[in-house]
């Protein structure tokens, strides 16, 4: 495993940030970057499961390890999703299940550091290093609006 950090710094306050995050109309766009059509699907609160889903049924489950609105989000990452249906754990799922990946804003100013942190598997590790860069652009271009 490696933990990658990815950072930018956004013209926004922490509150705008936040919304662009991890409202529905906006998530779908920022995320685009990963898959084009994904989706989540949850209550957003503290404790409980998330849904990371493609169009066409693939996804992760994970739990919404910690929150703390316009500040922090934390999520672990559990298993597969395959045609809308948690999966159970496997040899190549159980690599990775209990991986982190995290979202922090720091505010300085004007300005807002997003900060994010996410567990990789090897084979996973050039796919995030070229789409999450991609992902948090996205997020500054929203955000700066």
């Amino acid at each position: 495993m490696e933990t990658l950090e990815f950072k930018i710094r956004i013209k926004a306050i922490p509150e705008k940030i936040w919304s662009v995050l991890w409202d529905d109309e906006t998530y779908r766009k920022w995320t685009n970057s990963f898959c084009e059509g994904s989706y989540a699907v949850s209550d957003w609160n503290e404790g409980d499961k998330i849904h990371f889903m493609s169009p066409g049924g693939e996804g992760m489950n994970s739990i919404i390890e910690k929150k703390v609105p316009n500040e922090y989000m934390a999520f672990k990452h559990i298993g597969e999703i395959k045609d809308f249906k948690e999966q159970p754990l496997n040899e190549e799922t159980e690599k990775w299940s209990g991986y982190m990946e995290t979202y922090r804003l720091i505010p300085d100013g004007e300005f807002t550091d997003l900060v994010s942190y996410v567990d990789v598997i090897e084979k996973h590790i050039d796919y995030f290093k070229e789409a999450f860069p991609k992902g948090l652009e996205s997020v500054k271009e929203l955000s700066e609006k």
